[in-house]
């Protein structure tokens, strides 16, 4: 399947967000267990300012909620007990902080911070790392234990580029990405989507 997938990959130039690839099976807000969860997914963004190139590709199967850019409203994420509407995770983490969480552990939000910028391997572990702002800015919470957050960072090396200018761009297009990835996403295996409950407004 992967020697497959890389040939696939030669094939389309079509921006696939959503349910693709690793996105098919991924899912967002676990705190109470896969039932509560809704459909997370594939997300990519890439931003050029002159020459320099920075993109982003994530899969988001994450513990928390996936929240929007401006204002922080929950997208997509754990639903209440009633299914009606949003738990909201971390308020419910801190009402329940005396308790030991033992939610769904089969979570990993795994992306990657693509460039033209050239970049030695100290400065792309370091334009990782400030992509994780990206993270922090969508998904709340973050970083738990409960979760493997990764992110890898590989470069074409053909544009000199601040590395502190690309790092804060890795930031940005890893949190479009994540937006992306659970607002195209569709829903499936039972799982309701972002499309599910903007429909129903």
């Amino acid at each position: 399947m992967g020697y497959e997938a890389c040939i696939n990959s030669e094939k389309s130039t079509e921006d696939k967000n959503g349910n693709h690839g690793a996105g098919t099976g991924a899912t967002v807000g676990k705190i109470l267990g896969p039932e509560h969860a809704m459909k997370g997914g594939l997300g990519s963004y890439c931003i050029q300012v002159g020459s320099l190139k920075v993109g982003a590709l994530v899969a988001v199967n994450c513990l928390g909620d996936v929240v929007s850019s401006h204002g922080g409203n929950i997208l997509a994420g754990a639903l209440n007990e009633d299914l009606s509407g949003f738990l909201n995770t971390e308020e419910y983490m801190i009402k329940a902080y005396e308790k030991i969480q033992k939610a769904f552990k089969g979570n990993t939000t795994i992306g990657a911070i693509i460039t033209n910028a050239e970049i030695n391997k100290a400065e792309a572990n370091k334009i990782a790392s400030m992509a994780h702002n990206g993270f922090a800015r969508a998904i709340r919470p973050v970083h738990t234990m409960l979760d493997g957050d990764t992110i890898f960072t590989m470069g074409t090396n053909k544009v000199k580029s601040d590395i502190n200018v690309v790092g804060m761009l890795a930031a940005r297009v890893m949190e479009k990405a994540i937006i992306n990835a659970v607002t195209s996403a569709d829903s499936l295996y039972g799982f309701k989507s972002f499309k599910d409950l903007k429909n129903k407004k």
